[in-house]
């Protein structure tokens, strides 16, 4: 069921002896440094920049403000218009950038820079009845912020069984290891650079708007990236920095964002408040659901998290009301976190879904086969698979669920108390057209060429196995290359798209080689044969089944009485994710996730300080991740799933499937543990030990 192991990947051998190479440790001859200046107010104006202390500093070359900086054209994402002019939206929007010799040079010309401010009132705190909420057009992938069908408030009066609770969640930020950093030069009005990002075709196209060149002019690099989650999914001001800095002082420009100033810059999972209610009838079959968010955004640019969509997808649901409620105020831009809406939604109607089960009386897990639904209800399309059951029963045999006393409370080691949940996952199946190039050689080894990105997940490994297994050839035949705009186009590594996008695109054109080779009887022309594929038609724009990835996820955890303190001692979770093409790595993004989810669960939490605008935290010292002590006994299986809907490969993204139910799971387990209910993440022992107290 889990597979043999799979190949190790590609560049392993690289990134263990450090001759991987990073964006910021490409350095062209004569390179400067450069240093982003943040506003220290929350909203206002710039009055002036004095740089007369900063340019006395050894090795000073430029202080860039909105006075001299390059001008750039107008573009969707108005977090890339740096140093445009003088307005200041919230703390932390960069107001100038120093450039120096040496990185050491700049940091300290930064320190240097004097800037005075006309500060303006400003508003930062997210509460449900905000004077500024609206219902915005639509939220994250495009879709509608608000659904309703049938009698959702009839329904709900009627049931035998209701549930009413709300929910809340901090903001999150994805702190990949490698931070931001982008390498740029300009060689006669051409622009080259080396960028940590989830997809250079993205940041071509962006740069090329904003500096008004035309793509061709322009190339991208992003050979290796430390991890993204989200945060590199579109070009972040770094790069533009760069590139302006390059421009301005005529020499290579490398531009690395320091840690702390990544939570005003780079995106954040926005805070969270979201209500529940569940109507269903004495047997747990759910009859009304309503899953209403209010969330925040900033006044640069407009991002809503689609928390509600999940409950649109995910059980039977025949009167169903979801919302989205979203103000603006003075803060930093939210943007993409790993399974944006999925891991915040699920959390809230994963939980809701845990108090339905113990106020109907029935298993958390028979709860949630008895909502299962064979077509999405809001679509009324059927799934293309759907194994939820499967893993759901799977993994309850793998947990040893039957052992489970449903009463919370009724299990201790001495001043521990042990409790387990559950919760399922969804993720939606995101396919983007994308293109690729096959080539065989007269001495019979292949090149494939795609611009896929690999952020950590092994790109390169499965791409390889994608065209051997094509190809009908061992993989040690194949060559991939990846990461540049020399490459053909192809989307970026998000969504949990990648695989399914790029492999698509791959698929195709090594089969169309081996259809040129069979026709000239596999003999080949001294320089080879080439054969491109585009995917962009075969991509349904209405496709007649909805497509998802799904999962069971199981926790147990310790609570400590004295102190509040949880730890989770086991996660396991069975996913049904169609094929899962390499079981080594595969397993590793199923872990990884759940690991992160752990830390959604438990730790991670920015916490906003009305008074300077910004969130708290600006390093690991202060926003807690799991490490390896943390991170024990940790399980990953799946359903062999054949699903012919999806692409020649028969796969689903896995990426973010493994976050999406963790955090519930593990909420669920800390209720049965003690039975306090904490609906605010992350659970901090704070949280806990006045219900604890009670409970003595």
């Amino acid at each position: 069921m889990s597979g043999a192991p799979g190949p190790v990947r590609i560049e392993g051998r690289e990134k263990v002896t450090g001759s991987a190479r990073y964006a910021a440790e490409h350095t062209p001859p004569g390179t400067a440094y450069a240093w982003p200046v943040p506003a220290t107010v929350a909203l206002g104006r710039v009055l002036s920049v004095d740089a007369e202390e900063a340019m006395a500093e050894p090795g000073a070359l430029a202080v860039l403000t909105h006075e001299n900086a390059p001008r750039l054209k107008d573009v969707d994402d108005r977090t890339l218009l740096v140093l445009q002019n003088d307005r200041v939206p919230h703390r932390g929007w960069y107001v100038a950038l120093t450039v120096a010799e040496t990185p050491e040079a700049a940091r300290a010309m930064a320190a240097a820079v004097r800037v005075a401010y006309a500060p303006e009132e400003h508003d930062a705190v997210l509460t449900t009845d905000h004077p500024r909420l609206f219902v915005p057009e639509v939220v994250n992938a495009g879709l509608p912020a608000c659904r309703e069908r049938g009698d959702f408030d009839g329904a709900y009066e009627r049931a035998a069984v209701r549930v009413d609770a709300t929910y809340t969640l901090s903001g999150l930020h994805n702190h990949p290891m490698e931070p931001h950093a982008s390498t740029a030069r300009w060689e006669d009005g051409r622009l080259f650079a080396h960028d940590s990002c989830q997809g250079t075709t993205a940041v071509r196209e962006t740069l090329a708007a904003l500096f008004g060149l035309d793509g061709e002019r322009i190339t991208v690099v992003a050979e290796h990236v430390g991890g993204g989650f989200g945060c590199k999914g579109t070009p972040r001001p770094q790069i533009v920095l760069a590139a302006m800095a390059a421009r301005h002082t005529g020499r290579p420009v490398k531009a690395v964002l320091p840690r702390a100033q990544l939570a005003a810059v780079v995106g954040h999972r926005p805070p969270l408040v979201q209500r529940l209610r569940l109507g269903a009838g004495e047997d747990g079959v759910i009859a009304a659901l309503a899953h209403e968010v209010t969330t925040h955004t900033s006044t640069v640019r407009e991002f809503v998290e689609q928390a509600a969509a999940p409950s649109r997808a995910m059980y039977v649901s025949p009167n169903s009301r979801t919302t989205h409620r979203v103000a603006a105020l003075d803060v930093p831009s939210p943007s993409w976190m790993r399974a944006p809406g999925e891991a915040s939604g699920m959390f809230a109607l994963e939980c809701a879904m845990d108090e339905l089960a113990g106020a109907a009386g029935v298993d958390p897990v028979e709860l949630r086969v008895r909502n299962d639904t064979a077509t999405e209800p809001d679509s009324g399309k059927p799934y293309s698979s759907r194994h939820l059951v499967e893993c759901l029963r799977e993994g309850a045999r793998r947990f040893g669920w039957d052992a489970r006393d449903p009463r919370p409370r009724s299990r201790a080691e001495g001043r521990l108390l042990i409790g387990s949940g559950v919760a399922s996952s969804l993720y939606p199946v995101f396919l983007m057209p994308s293109t690729a190039e096959a080539q065989v050689t007269g001495a019979g080894r292949y090149l494939v060429r795609v611009n896929a990105t690999d952020i950590g997940t092994g790109a390169r490994t499965i791409l390889t196995q994608i065209a051997a297994e094509a190809l009908g050839v061992a993989p040690d035949l194949v060559t991939v290359r990846i990461g540049s705009t020399e490459l053909p186009a192809a989307w970026l590594a998000g969504g949990s798209a990648g695989t399914g996008s790029w492999g698509w695109a791959v698929h195709k054109a090594c089969s169309t080689l081996n259809g040129m080779i069979d026709e000239r009887g596999g003999t080949l022309p001294p320089d080879g044969l080439t054969a491109t594929a585009d995917t962009k038609d075969d991509i349904a724009s209405d496709p007649p089944h909805a497509k998802a990835a799904f999962g069971a996820q199981f926790a147990e955890v310790a609570v400590d009485t004295d102190t509040g303190e949880v730890r989770v001692r086991r996660l396991l979770g069975v996913f049904a994710a169609g094929r899962i093409l390499n079981a080594r790595t595969g397993r590793s993004q199923f872990i990884g996730a759940m690991t992160m989810g752990m830390g959604m669960a438990l730790m991670e939490g920015s916490t906003m300080d009305a008074r300077f605008g910004d969130f708290a935290e600006r390093d690991f010292a202060s926003y807690h991740v799991p490490t390896c002590a943390d991170a024990r006994g940790i399980e990953a299986h799946w359903i062999d799933e054949h699903d012919p809907w999806l692409n020649p490969m028969g796969s689903k993204g896995i990426g973010e499937i493994g976050i999406v139910g963790t955090a519930a799971a593990i909420a669920n387990a800390v209720h049965h543990a003690t039975g306090v209910r904490v609906r605010d993440l992350p659970v901090l022992p704070e949280k806990l030990l006045a219900g604890l107290e009670q409970a003595r």
